[in-house]
């Protein structure tokens, strides 16, 4: 028998199975892109195939859409509150509009609730606690948001994040580096207490929408058509579970939805 590290076997007690297949879970979705190329359209198109959706709209971007909206949900603590509370349990999807925004949130209650290791110190910022400890306690709060979003996976809701894009610089070991679009998430040069990493990680697929522009001449050239991008490429970070190609995204779409639920284009 394998020693628990004490020189005793853990307490028996749980009885353990075996499950084989695919499994069909609720999807666990980060979208991001630049402002106003329509990640908030595209969440509230998950509707369209008869799935009862609610907003919670921190970023106050859906205004122009016909959508069921949380009200009342202006700080970290509502935000939670509401996540425990029975809403949710009258939708079928929870989109969180936008994470970047709710990272403020996150912020703000680390700043209110989290005291610095010298007790009387003021903390009116992040970087008040001294150099690198208000990523770490900033990255531990927003950790219970994490937690908060799995128990929701849990009830059977699917969890449509959003979030806004930065260019960031890409460290390459084996050559020069070069920068890409990534969410506009906490995310230090050492990669420690990285929301950004986190969100990645905790997703099934992180997407970026991005307009198809070509360079010619040393200028842009593009029509304003969109596309939703799965698989990570220079130039920017994605990642999916079932997706591999590119999908056109059109006005009042729903097909990234469609692919999605039917377990993907592979």
């Amino acid at each position: 028998m394998r020693s628990n590290g004490t020189g005793t076997a853990p307490a028996a007690g749980k009885d353990f199975s075996v499950s084989t297949g695919i499994q069909t879970r609720p999807l666990k979705v980060c979208v991001y892109g630049t402002g106003g190329i329509g990640k908030s359209e595209l969440a509230a198109n998950l509707s369209q195939l008869g799935l009862r959706v609610l907003f919670i709209d921190a970023d106050q971007g859906s205004a122009a859409l016909d959508v069921s909206r949380a009200e009342g949900v202006e700080s970290f603590d509502d935000l939670r509150g509401l996540l425990h509370s029975d809403l949710p349990n009258q939708f079928d999807a929870v989109v969180l509009d936008t994470l970047t925004k709710i990272e403020e949130w996150s912020i703000a209650w680390t700043l209110a609730n989290v005291p610095h290791e010298k007790p009387g110190k003021t903390i009116a910022s992040i970087e008040d606690y001294g150099f690198g400890k208000g990523v770490v306690h900033n990255y531990e709060t927003f950790l219970r948001l994490i937690g908060d979003l799995d128990a929701l996976v849990r009830r059977g809701k699917h969890v449509i994040t959003i979030a806004h894009e930065c260019v960031s610089n890409v460290p390459n070991p084996s050559g020069e580096d070069w920068i890409r679009y990534e969410p506009r998430l906490q995310s230090p040069a050492s990669g420690k207490s990285s929301i950004r990493h986190r969100i990645k990680e905790w997703v099934d697929h992180l997407l970026y929408i991005g307009y198809d522009v070509a360079a010619k001449d040393g200028k842009a050239v593009g029509t304003g058509t969109r596309a939703i991008y799965p698989t990570e490429m220079p130039t920017y970070w994605a990642k999916s579970r079932t997706l591999s190609a590119p999908l056109v995204y059109t006005k009042g779409s729903s097909d990234l939805w469609t692919t999605l639920l039917k377990g993907g284009d592979e």
